[in-house]
């Protein structure tokens, strides 16, 4: 055959790459799976996006993997359970550089997301809605959600993690998915929601809100939310993501307050308000000191912990102590503490036994021996913990 008796080829258009990736978290919605679906794709087509829809179906029984298929969206089957387990399945598989994420209970108008898209392009990482901002139709959330769970939560994400959001916990978002590759999202649960908006905070990510509506769901069955087990695991994961807030804070607190007393108590009696502070109380001090000591090095591990699994990001002060603070100067501190607090025991003893091993009074001899043994503990504690922290420092790059 000659080249001119050749059939010409033909050669398919490249195909568009995919901007835009809707992701739909998914099990049993087959009342409403349709319609986000189309409105979905009703937004591709008003904005002329190159998008794609995701459902990521977390083992429905109901026949919503065929709902999606037969309107065209591609299902992702994640058998692992959990709504931010659906969510990580949908988005890994996701092909857009954007991710919109939003539940498929029909709460949210999917053809409203072109306001978080243009976000993305003005080139933040993470774009939040905001169901206070946009509005709440009645009967959309619970009072207890709207007026107590959700400000609470979110007054504590503020605080704990400075996230510049008014409404930590909306279904409806948008990011890049570079940034949400650099959040190494692990939350199997509601919590998801949470420990997005954390990472992204404390990664130094540019976050911002739109606003949103939030209308009832179309479901005849309960949401699969559970208010206290749910609202418990957020509330967790928020302390669990803050060892400054669940161990140092509350750690100063009471060694300050344990030293303070100590320092007062140990000279003799104090009286106030009529009420007369002993040894009783010192002793209570004296634990109050432990305790916090304590809580200051659980927050020290966790941190160290944090930052090397890439949960934190690298904190400058505790860097710059730790230069100066090596394993053997902890060693020598806690010797010290150790050494004097032995001093002290013996000290008592002595006074012991110039009185032939008798009676003694008490008032006098618990104010030696109260703070002899809080220096063993304590000196005890920090040679351990300097061990700790070496391992915990170790390069496990090598």
């Amino acid at each position: 055959m000659s080249v001119a008796q050749r059939a010409p080829k033909h050669t398919s258009p490249t195909p568009t790459a995919v901007e835009v990736s809707i992701v739909m978290p998914c099990l049993n919605e087959a009342e409403t799976l349709a319609k986000c679906i189309r409105h979905a794709q009703s937004a591709i087509a008003k904005g002329g996006l190159a998008a794609e829809v995701i459902v990521a179906d977390n083992g429905s029984s109901d026949g919503s993997q065929q709902i999606a298929k037969d309107l065209g969206a591609r299902v992702v089957d994640v058998p692992r359970k959990g709504y931010g387990s659906a969510l990580i399945g949908g988005i890994d598989a996701a092909q857009g550089r954007f991710i919109v994420m939003g539940d498929a209970d029909d709460s949210y108008d999917f053809e409203a997301i072109g306001p978080l898209i243009d976000k993305l392009r003005e080139g933040y990482d993470l774009v939040v809605g905001n169901r206070f901002m946009g509005g709440i139709e009645p009967g959309a959330m619970p009072w207890s959600h709207r007026w107590i769970g959700n400000p609470i939560l979110t007054f504590i994400s503020r605080v704990f993690f400075h996230a510049p959001v008014g409404d930590t916990h909306c279904g409806l978002r948008a990011f890049k998915k570079d940034a949400y590759e650099k959040m190494r999202l692990r939350a199997t649960g509601m919590e998801f929601a949470s420990e997005m908006v954390i990472k992204a905070s404390l990664k130094g990510m540019r976050i911002t809100e739109v606003a949103v509506v939030l209308r009832p769901d179309g479901r005849s069955r309960p949401p699969h939310l559970r208010t206290w087990r749910d609202g418990w695991r957020h509330l967790r994961f928020m302390l669990l993501f803050s060892p400054r807030w669940l161990f140092l804070y509350p750690g100063l607190a009471l060694f300050a307050v344990g030293a303070a007393l100590s320092a007062l108590l140990l000279p003799g009696p104090l009286h106030v308000a009529g009420v007369r502070l002993d040894i009783h109380t010192l002793l209570v001090a004296g634990f109050l000191s432990l305790i916090g000591y304590q809580l200051v090095l659980f927050a020290v591990f966790t941190k160290i912990f944090a930052v090397r699994m890439g949960f934190h990001p690298p904190h400058p002060v505790l860097e710059g102590l730790f230069k100066y603070i090596t394993l053997e100067v902890g060693l020598l501190a806690g010797a010290l503490m150790v050494l004097a607090g032995i001093v002290g025991l013996v000290l008592a003893v002595a006074s012991w036994q110039s009185v032939g091993f008798g009676n003694l009074d008490p008032s006098l001899t618990m104010r030696e021996v109260i703070p002899a043994v809080l220096l063993l503990a304590i000196g005890t504690q920090t040679v351990f913990a300097s061990f700790f922290i070496s391992i915990l420092s170790i390069d496990i790059d090598r």
